[in-house]
Order: C-alpha cells, then structure tokens, then sequence
C-alpha cells in the first residue's frame, strides 16, 4: 500500500481565458464551479468533477506562459513529447462510446480517437489551453 498520509486534492492549470476553461469543464463533462476568487493578482476558479478539484487560474503579474505543444503520434502511443505533465485521466463509469459521440456533437476534438488498448477502451479529449485529458471506461 502506498503511503496513507497522502490524498490527491487537485489539478492546476494556468489558463488564458479562466472563465472560459471553467465553462467547458462545467459543458463537456457536468463539471461544477465550486469557487471563484482572485490569488496573486490572477483570478482562480475551483471546478469539481468526479469527487476532485480543477484549479484554473489566469496568468500572474510578471509570468509569460509559453504555448504548449499538441499531442503528437507515434507508432504505438501519443505524447505531448515535452517534460512535465502529460496528460490527466478520469475512468468512466458509463456507455464511453455514447459519451464520446455525445462530446464530438458538441464540438470536442480527440487527439486520440477512441480504442481498445489491451481490452480497455480509451480516448484523449482536447481540453482548452492545451490540456489533454484520458478517458478510460470503467
């Protein structure tokens, strides 16, 4: 068992358009804003989704968030090819397919369609600001 004293608690993400990233999140994926507030000059806004936190914060005074770069492909998998976080993933307890074609209608891109990967089907959702999130079926 890994160490207990730890509990995942949130996900943060700097963002050009904070308001605008919370309300994909909230339309995507039945996300809830929780909170918004202002931190170091920025403004910050909690989201809830599956029982955990996405903190979507503006730039701070004095920072310069560089682009980040796409999902590339390779022979057997995908890669932001880059240090850092890759991607977050959320297991889906429902029809996945059915949630996927439901996301495509309303616009969602999939920098990796959907697919059995060794009896597990999965999927990358491109969220905004670059952000890749894995959809797994439960």
């Amino acid at each position: 068992m890994s160490n207990p004293a730890f509990e995942f608690d949130h996900v943060h993400i700097i963002s050009q358009n904070p308001k605008a990233s919370a309300q994909w999140y909230e339309k995507m994926f039945g996300a809830v804003i929780k909170r918004e507030s202002v931190s170091r000059g920025a403004p910050q806004i909690f989201v809830e989704i599956g029982g955990k936190t996405i903190i979507i914060r503006g730039k701070r005074p004095g920072e310069e968030p560089s682009d980040p770069k796409g999902v590339q492909q390779y022979a057997d998998y995908s890669s932001h090819n880059e240090w850092g976080t890759d991607h977050f993933g959320f297991m889906y307890n429902g029809d996945l397919r059915a949630f996927c074609d439901e996301l495509r209608a309303k616009g969602v891109t999939f920098p990796v369609e959907l697919k059995d990967s060794n009896g597990l089907l999965l999927c990358y959702v491109g969220a905004p600001d670059g952000v890749s999130i894995e959809l797994m079926q439960a």
